[in-house]
């Protein structure tokens, strides 16, 4: 059974993060988890994860969760 889960993150930042994290589901290595990132509206990404199991869900959840906050922190830091 495959366990799915969608986030939507609203901020004026959305499309340089969503660019930012994109590179990282090409070179994911389709295992117990897989991710990708899109644009919804101009300022709301999406985020789509599917697994194998609850505790991959979670884990890959924690990690793109991780690397929004990551981007977002960047791009305040370096005023872009």
């Amino acid at each position: 059974m495959m366990h799915q889960a969608v986030f939507r993150v609203e901020t004026h930042q959305a499309q340089i993060i969503c660019k930012s994290i994109n590179p990282e589901s090409e070179d994911e290595n389709p295992g117990r988890s897989f991710g990708r990132c899109r644009m919804c509206t101009e300022n709301i990404l999406e985020i789509s994860l599917d697994a194998s199991d609850l505790s991959a869900l979670r884990a890959a959840l924690n990690t793109w969760l991780r690397q929004i906050q990551v981007a977002s922190e960047m791009i305040d830091r370096t005023q872009i």
